[in-house]
């Protein structure tokens, strides 16, 4: 025969199977049995002045007041007055074994966090300050809901035992309408906890989505895809707006447990006053002691629990649940299966042809007294600037901090237009065009990639649909071949984007560009997280796709690879080859000589068919 287990044991084991936060807050608080027994104790001196609120005021009234002897009810009140400061000296003595009981749960838990963390083999910063977060929040809400438990169960069993010695009759009319808001708010916690947990879920989401949006603005500009994130961004807006007032709808049936177990024993007795009074055997002072225990004792409780104690016992259930979920210990850590990509998520845009050696030899670039100035009052970042690329070139952008390079990528880009003077590429102006056309004319690839949750396939093929032998083929001559197959393969699905490092979103980024059909690629030190091995890898496999490059420049290699440097400085140009270059300018030679200094040989490729 089996063994056979108790129904609270049962009961128990049903609670943690079904909730893991609520597992490890047993585990943990199940170590400080000695502080928790002590506050039980000092609990039990509060229960005193709920017990003896009733009786007092019953024995003032009817053996003080009522009897011609105010004196006598003077003395039970001032009694009564007595009982509540020792409740006071009890709850303030109880609070250092409250300390006892919640500070080792904070500490356990915040060791969880850190070991889970350093379990990982990338552990973002944020999540790690998210959880520490939470942890902070299960703190307080362990505490708070510790001495308001404390607090609603001993009013709730000290009222209901002064109504048993003072007035049995009433108890009827309390009880069964105490049992009912009692059923009614343990039939409300579980759609409640599954609701708050949507919500929180929800807003994970929400900021999982929009800081990599943000943080890759300008890259989602760039590729035109302004409308698509915008639009996925919404939905996940929607969706957790959604949630939110799921749970507005759902807290707010928690009124009835307070009509149920608080008003509507009141109205019982108030209804049944004459009866209590002529054939309850009730005296004037038991009805005023049993009306005290109602008002002053009972009715605030239910409004507690069903309220405050409710939403906080939500809450604290939601983030337990979500440590236990998103740190486990290391022993316990299992990789978690990636979700698939829901319905919100970018999607590849229609299919383009690869760049095809038409468009890269009518990939022109041609800059004519170019001006641009951030504002009417500003200094112009450019002032007549005249620069003109051939079918195909390479071109490296230079200059010292300050002097626009990010801002004339931009402007290639059509993400700004300028002020002055002419700039056209393969003969349009990009500022003129919509973003999905304009992406197709220049592929601007910024410091800052984006990278959204999603298959690895749905990132890569953003720009284009290419079919699987160029995709394959991409990926292994930019050199993202051991990245792709650590993360699953094409069909892999990144679930957390900031799991990846600034270097692994900026190859996968860099996948994406080169399979662009824009016959223009412009990388705005879009390698500046590649080592100097990976960044030339990239370019020469960019140099050698059809059409025009145009890099801005943060390494040597990048300016001795290119066919010509353009030198900016103080809103004018020179472009040159880079050996012409040193010969020209001393400025030049100067950041030659800066990056030499401060990365040496291992900083840029060695030279090779480009004489200095």
């Amino acid at each position: 025969m089996g063994r056979h287990s108790s129904p609270r044991a049962g009961a128990r084991r049903f609670l943690v199977a079904r909730s893991p936060g609520w597992a490890l807050l047993a585990h943990r608080l199940a170590t400080t049995r000695g502080p928790l027994l002590r506050l039980l104790a000092w609990s039990g001196a509060e229960a005193v002045p709920p017990l003896l609120s009733g009786l007092m005021v019953s024995a003032a009234v009817d053996q003080g007041f009522l009897a011609g002897r105010p004196g006598v009810g003077v003395a039970w009140l001032a009694g009564f007055g007595a009982a509540t400061a020792v409740r006071a000296y009890a709850a303030r003595a109880g609070f250092p074994h409250l300390a006892a009981v919640v500070e080792p749960l904070r500490d356990a838990l915040v060791e969880r966090v850190v070991r889970g963390a350093l379990a990982r083999s990338h552990a973002d910063p944020a999540e790690v300050a998210r959880l520490t977060e939470q942890v902070e929040s299960a703190r307080q809400l362990t505490a708070t809901l510790l001495r308001t438990l404390r607090g609603v169960g001993v009013t709730l069993v000290a009222a209901l035992a002064g109504l048993a010695l003072l007035a049995p009759a009433v108890l009827p009319l309390v009880l069964l309408p105490l049992l009912a808001s009692g059923a009614l708010f343990a039939r409300l916690l579980r759609p409640l906890v599954a609701r708050r947990r949507a919500v929180v879920l929800a807003e994970e989401r929400l900021a999982a989505d929009a800081v990599p949006a943000l943080h890759g603005l300008r890259d989602i500009q760039a590729t035109g895809a302004d409308r698509r994130v915008a639009e996925a961004l919404t939905a996940t807006a929607e969706a957790s707006a959604a949630a939110s007032r799921a749970l507005g709808r759902a807290a707010a049936l928690r009124s009835l447990v307070v009509a149920l177990g608080g008003r509507l024993p009141v109205l019982a007795v108030v209804a049944a006053a004459p009866w209590l009074l002529d054939e309850g055997g009730l005296t004037a002072g038991e009805l005023l002691g049993v009306t005290t225990y109602l008002l002053q004792q009972l009715d605030p409780a239910v409004r507690t629990l069903a309220g405050t104690v409710g939403g906080w016992l939500l809450g604290l259930a939601v983030v337990l649940d979500r440590l236990a979920a998103t740190s486990p210990d290391p022993a316990e850590h299992e990789p978690a299966e990636h979700e698939p990509a829901g319905p919100d998520a970018p999607r590849p845009g229609p299919a383009e042809p690869p760049c095809a050696p038409a468009a890269a030899a009518t990939a022109t670039v041609r800059l004519t007294s170019l001006c641009y100035a951030h504002g009417p009052g500003a200094e112009p970042v450019f002032a007549n600037l005249d620069v003109t690329t051939a079918p195909g070139e390479h071109l490296a952008v230079v200059g010292p901090s300050g002097t626009g390079k990010s801002t004339l990528a931009a402007l290639l880009a059509g993400l700004l237009a300028p002020l002055g003077g002419g700039l056209t590429v393969a003969g349009v102006r990009p500022h003129t065009l919509p973003g999905p056309e304009r992406a197709r004319l220049v592929a601007l690839l910024p410091q800052e990639a984006y990278i959204f949750p999603g298959p690895v396939r749905a990132n890569l093929a953003w720009l284009a649909a290419p079919t699987e032998a160029r995709l394959t083929h991409a990926v292994e001559l930019l050199g993202a071949g051991a990245l792709v197959a650590r993360l699953g393969g094409l069909d892999a699905v990144i679930a957390d984007p900031a799991a990846l490092s600034a270097g692994e979103r900026q190859l996968l980024a860099l996948v994406r560009t080169y399979l662009s059909p824009a016959p223009v690629v412009v990388l705005d030190e879009a390698t500046c997280h590649l080592d100097a091995a990976a960044e030339d890898r990239v370019e020469r496999a960019f140099a050698a796709r059809p059409g025009t490059l145009v890099v801005v420049a943060h390494r040597l290699g990048s300016a001795l690879r290119a066919d010509r440097v353009l030198l900016l400085d103080g809103g004018r140009g020179v472009l040159a080859r880079h050996g012409d270059l040193q010969v020209l300018s001393p400025l030049y030679r100067e950041l030659v000589g800066h990056w030499w200094g401060s990365a040496g040989p291992r900083g840029a490729a060695p030279v090779t068919g480009h004489p200095s």
